[in-house]
């Protein structure tokens, strides 16, 4: 009888173990990969938990939820979780008022105080400008007033008036600073011209009739099915994310979705049923500066060569959450990241890992050096994200150095391109005729050599 019960036994284990091995054979490379990425990062506190999805030609490599939407009640990540997409909802706005183009209900070239009051001081700063970052209007969550306002309740009007008293931060279309403050003025155009809430008119002419069922506004006090906690990272720990009224991220970042209803949005606009094709084409085409300068910021949309493969993208961060859209045209391959937790690895992380498992880096050419470069060596200062700065640039051997100004770290450029031009992964900098540049994707970044 011992004997036919350990038979027995034997039997049961190596059918399970079979089992097992079955399960980890039938999972793809992407997966085996993206759950080690996930996992270590649960494991290790960096995030509380996360959603990815990978979609090309037609076809579902990878979709899956990882850790926690809940770490104090244990709750796991469910299938369709929905989480705050930040500055993902740019893209919407973007479109929105692209549509209300198409009807002729406004132009691009209208000059936005024709829709909002607002003290421009002289300068016409049109709808296009606020679209593509080149207003040089300040952005409000850059403004350290903003934050005692953002965990209040109050009207729109006294942010527009709070951003009102602040000065610009360079002329129209001279640079491109990421503002969310263009596309807060934006969400009150859509609602002028509509006469609609921004929530309504986004509902009535994307969400419905796309069916993105799991798409809304987010709300401070609402429950809805499957909405996920957010977290921010900390050396000591997860910690809750902090207060912010919905209010304030508006147009420029207050969305909730989910992978799917995502990948669904994403389709629909980059095949046709958004927009008509010219109005497509200059949503994702960037302008230039007055000086003829190309920029990577379109409308809403970064458009740009990511090491060799044109991306067209947008990321997202609010209190509590990163996330990641990114669209590879020539390839035909949607990569859609959602963490739940601010912190060192949010979606972009993810989705660049992925990226790159599923596409080969092409990296940048290198060109001898051409020159010793001591004339362009000195101090740069000007508008940056955030900040006024000053920046040390000096030649050594095989390169520059950059230093900002108070601050201990110092970087080395490598990668020279020709043409006193540098890469820095993605963002090129050149340097020459006493201004140092920088194209960060989301930023163009001009700053003056002092005398």
């Amino acid at each position: 009888m011992k004997q036919i019960l350990l038979l027995t036994l034997s039997v049961l284990l190596l059918g399970t173990s079979c089992q097992n091995e079955k399960a980890v054979s039938n999972k793809s490379s992407l997966e085996i990969y993206a759950d080690s990425l996930f996992q270590e990062s649960v494991d290790s506190s960096q995030i509380a938990g996360g959603a990815i999805l990978v979609f090309q030609n037609g076809e579902k490599l990878l979709k899956k939820s990882y850790g926690y939407a809940s770490i104090e009640l244990t709750v796991p990540m469910p299938e369709n979780a929905q989480f705050e997409i930040g500055s993902v909802t740019k893209q919407f706005t973007a479109a929105a008022i692209l549509k209300l183009v198409e009807t002729k209900k406004l132009s691009l070239e209208d000059d936005f105080t024709d829709y909002i009051p607002f003290d421009t001081k002289g300068r016409k700063i049109t709808i296009n400008n606020l679209l593509n970052h080149t207003s040089g209007i300040p952005s409000y969550t850059e403004i350290g007033e903003f934050w005692d306002l953002s965990i209040q309740e109050h009207p729109r009007d006294s942010l527009v008036r709070l951003v009102e008293r602040n000065d610009f931060l360079f002329e129209p279309n001279e640079a491109l600073i990421y503002n969310n403050s263009a596309y807060f003025f934006l969400g009150l155009i859509i609602e002028k011209v509509t006469e609609q809430s921004y929530e309504e008119f986004l509902k009535q002419e994307f969400f419905e009739p796309l069916v993105m069922n799991s798409t809304n506004y987010c709300s401070n006090s609402k429950v809805v099915k499957n909405k996920v906690y957010g977290y921010n990272y900390s050396p000591n720990g997860l910690q809750q994310k902090p207060y912010l009224n919905h209010t304030w991220p508006y147009s420029a970042g207050s969305l909730c979705s989910t992978t799917e209803d995502l990948l669904i949005w994403m389709r629909a606009l980059h095949t046709g049923k958004v927009l008509t094709e010219p109005m497509y084409q200059t949503m994702i085409s960037p302008d230039n500066l007055n000086d003829g300068t190309s920029v990577s910021y379109a409308k809403g949309l970064v458009n740009f060569s990511n090491f060799g493969h044109n991306e067209i993208a947008h990321g997202g961060g609010i209190h509590g959450f990163l996330s990641d859209t990114r669209y590879f045209p020539e390839e035909d391959l949607y990569i859609i990241c959602l963490i739940n937790t601010t912190g060192p690895r949010g979606g972009s992380f993810f989705a660049e890992e992925i990226t790159w498992k599923l596409l080969d880096k092409k990296e940048y050419k290198q060109v001898e050096l051409d020159s010793d470069f001591t004339n362009i060596q000195g101090t740069y200062t000007g508008a940056v994200r955030g900040a006024n700065v000053s920046l040390e640039v000096k030649s050594i051997k095989n390169g520059i150095t950059l230093q900002a100004v108070g601050n201990d770290q110092i970087d080395t450029l490598k990668v020279y391109i020709g043409n006193n031009t540098w890469m820095d992964g993605n963002d090129k900098i050149t340097i020459e005729n006493n201004e140092f540049r920088k194209n960060n994707i989301y930023n163009y970044y001009i700053l003056e050599k002092e005398k």
